[in-house]
Formats: structure tokens, sequence, C-alpha cells
């Protein structure tokens, strides 16, 4: 069994989805858990300590929401989950990616994720962890939605240059979620696309927000207190690197 008491945690993009289900399943763990969040203020929950609401794709944004979390949580962190992002659902090619899009894109993708680190890595306790989440799309691209593919895999990047540079007092990993059942899949679900969309999947389905809770939590712990600098697929088979 996991146990994370004690350990203080902030979980970004924690309203719903995959960051909601970690925020939970850390908080039952024994972490004391801030979830983070921009527009949809997470439903009241027993579990969480503070929701804290900011815009990350501003520097002075993410300050202020990484102080507010710490603060809620007494003064100290321990475990960061950097697990926000966005999906443009509609396929545009490259040739007509506008520059609001990238802009868009690349804003919540990669620089909100760079400036959460950015503020947090200096109050992190020695033993600590970080925990980005990318995408299968930053391993294999994803034709049409080329501007969230870069900003995944400039993620995956990101993961394994801060290990090095925070090592050994913080552990950096990263989960590459394939298909997730969220609201973010919504659009390519729709119509019979899940069911299509399962059949390129060797398990044969799509993951839960807690099938990829899970991976994050474990990474968080002590039973993966060796590992830094991975990139842990949780794709059902999809997407298999070596």
């Amino acid at each position: 069994m996991i146990d994370l008491a004690g350990k203080r945690a902030f979980v970004t993009g924690g309203s719903r989805g995959i960051g909601r289900a970690t925020a939970v399943l850390l908080a039952r763990a024994g972490a004391k858990v801030a979830v983070g969040y921009r527009t949809r203020k997470p439903a009241a929950d027993p579990h969480i300590t503070a929701a804290v609401r900011g815009d990350l794709g501003t520097s002075a944004g993410a300050s202020k929401a990484v102080a507010e979390a710490i603060r809620a949580l007494g003064g100290g962190l321990d475990i960061l989950v950097v697990n926000h992002g966005v999906w443009p659902a509609d396929d545009v090619p490259v040739a007509k990616l506008t520059d609001e899009q990238w802009e868009s894109t690349r804003r919540a993708n990669l620089d909100a994720v760079i400036y959460v680190c950015r503020e947090a890595i200096p109050r992190i306790t020695d033993g600590g962890t970080i925990v980005l989440v990318s995408s299968t799309a930053g391993q294999r691209g994803e034709a049409f939605h080329a501007d969230y593919a870069a900003t995944k895999g400039a993620v995956i990047s990101l993961t394994k240059s801060l290990a090095v540079e925070l090592a050994p007092k913080i552990t950096v990993n990263c989960v590459a979620p394939g298909w997730v059942d969220t609201e973010m899949s919504a659009k390519p679900y729709a119509g019979g696309g899940r069911e299509k969309i399962e059949q390129t999947i060797p398990l044969r389905r799509v993951a839960s927000a807690a099938d990829v809770a899970g991976p994050i939590v474990f990474l968080c712990s002590t039973l993966a207190r060796h590992i830094t600098g991975e990139i842990l697929n949780v794709n059902g088979g999809s997407v298999l690197c070596g």
C-alpha cells in the first residue's frame, strides 16, 4: 500500500478528469492536497485541502497560484503534479494553423508547465517529486494536431532535462496517457468514434481517469524512489517505446 502521510501535494488541472482523480487518490494515500484550476472550480471534496484559481500561462499567474497552494498546505511542498493542458478538438493542418491557436496551445501546454515548475522547484523539499503529464501524441506525433503534439513532446524533453538538473534532491518523471475517458475527448468519441479508437488499442478500451491517476501516484511514492527521468506510458499498448 502506498503511504503518503505527511506529504503535501499540488496538482494543477485538478478540477476534473485525470487531475481530479489524481488529487483524490493522493489524498486517500494520506497526502494533504491542493488543486489548481483556471475556470471551473472543483466540487467540494473532503479529500481536498484547497482549490487555487489562476492562469498558469502567465508568469505572474503561476507565481500567485503556487504561492497560494503552498500557503494552504502549511508552507511546504513535497509533490508537484503538473497535469493541466488543452487539446484543440478541431482537425487543423499546419498550413492553416493560426498564430492565435498556436500561441494558445503553447501557452497552456508548455509555457504554463515551465512557469509552474520554475516557481515550485525552489520550494520542494529534499526527497520531493515532480510528475509531468504528456501524451502519446508527444511521442509519435499527431496529424492535424501538430500544435498539441509539439507541446507535449516538449514536456517529455523538459522531464528529462529537469531529472538531471534536479538530482539528487528531486525526482522528475512523466506519464504519457493515450486515449482517456474525459471531457477533452468527447468530440472524437462521438458518432461511433470511440469504438473505432478502441479497435486500435491492444487492450481494446480507452483508459479511465483512475487508470492514469494510479501510475502518477506510484511515481509520487517511495516505491519509485530510484526512478527519475522516465516516461511511463499509460496507453493500453497503443504506443510501445523501447
